[in-house]
């Protein structure tokens, strides 16, 4: 549950209403859409590109934005987030909505004209999910040999492992450089070739696991390769790039809509590298449109003084600059092996 008392230092009658009433609506379309979550046997993991989190290039959002945007983010137990901007304060404002048992890692501003001055951040509930304590930016080796590698991709992708359940893992999430409007960008088909590439030939180095002893491999450990990928469709050969890196999609996020706001391009992704080892798919994932029930098209009216502040933007664009261009993607999996074990130990 949210800290929805801070709704009441809204001092707008108008705007708190429609801020409780979109609450509202958000709650009861998430009750349908995502499964309730589970304390001991699921995890609920999603990827959100959050646009320009928060440049203000619009305006910067309010209130309204970011309660709907912590009511979304609750529902899962784990978030990747991409395009953060430099200031902390929007992450940080969405811990404390979400309360004290939220936390989140961080990496530095991606420097250059094509990093954008943005950041990535794993964002997740301590009282499910455990950090443990691996994270790291990672920077692609120079391959001396006939395929050149790049030494860095526009946005440094994040490693971190964490542990909830039986299950160890380590998530590395990323935001492809996009390029020109076609489906094989050559930079961006570069970047993500490399990427899955890399992590597929150190996947060993990747574990977050625990180790007991010297010697003694480490415990089971999942990797899962997510973010946004800047891939049209599925069929594309940005999205084949993954695939013979070895990475395999969710079988229930194969037929999922987009994840952009006409639902027409895939650009997010979260994949898993070979074969799982401790998280098991329960067949559950999808995309959600939030835009169905908040700043919908026909509340146009509504936003016009906030809107004239920043004028120049239709209001299907603007409201992306409120809460994002992309929906969020998720998919569940079971993390309770103790029926497994218990038959191992025979």
């Amino acid at each position: 549950m949210l800290h929805y008392a801070g709704l009441k230092r809204i001092q707008d009658a108008l705007l708190r209403g429609r801020t409780i009433a979109g609450l509202q609506q958000l709650r009861a379309a998430l009750n349908e859409a995502i499964p309730r979550r589970t304390l001991t046997d699921t995890l609920l993991l999603a990827t959100w590109n959050i646009r320009e989190f928060d440049s203000g290039k619009y305006g910067y959002r309010t209130d309204e934005a970011y309660y709907y945007i912590a009511e979304i983010l609750s529902r899962f137990d784990l978030i990747a987030l991409q395009e953060l901007r430099e200031g902390l304060y929007p992450i940080q404002r969405l811990q404390k909505i979400l309360g004290q048992w939220w936390d989140f890692i961080v990496t530095d501003v991606t420097l250059g004209r094509s990093g954008n001055s943005e950041r990535m951040a794993f964002l997740y509930d301590r009282r499910k999910v455990s950090f443990t304590g691996l994270a790291a930016e990672l920077v692609l080796p120079k391959d001396q040999g006939a395929e050149a590698e790049p030494v860095q991709l526009a946005r440094s992708p994040y490693v971190a492992g964490f542990h909830a359940g039986w299950a160890y893992f380590s998530l590395v999430t990323t935001h492809i450089y996009y390029g020109t409007g076609v489906a094989a960008d050559p930079r961006r088909l570069a970047e993500i070739t490399q990427l899955a590439r890399t992590i597929a030939r150190h996947a060993g180095k990747f574990s977050g696991a625990p180790q007991y002893a010297p010697g003694e491999a480490a415990v089971d450990s999942d990797l899962i390769l997510l973010g946004d990928f800047n891939i049209f469709n599925r069929q594309d050969v940005t999205m084949q790039a993954i695939q013979d890196a070895g990475f395999k999609v969710p079988e229930a996020l194969q037929t999922v809509p987009g994840s952009n706001v006409a639902k027409n391009k895939h650009y997010d992704q979260i994949a898993y590298f070979k074969r799982l080892a401790r998280l098991v798919p329960t067949g559950r994932a999808g995309v959600f449109d939030f835009f169905d029930h908040v700043y919908r098209l026909d509340a146009e009216a509504e936003y016009a003084a906030e809107r004239a502040t920043k004028p120049g933007r239709s209001f299907g664009d603007w409201r992306t600059y409120r809460m994002s261009d992309h929906l969020p993607m998720w998919v569940e999996f079971g993390i309770d092996d103790s029926q497994g074990y218990l038959e191992r130990l025979k």
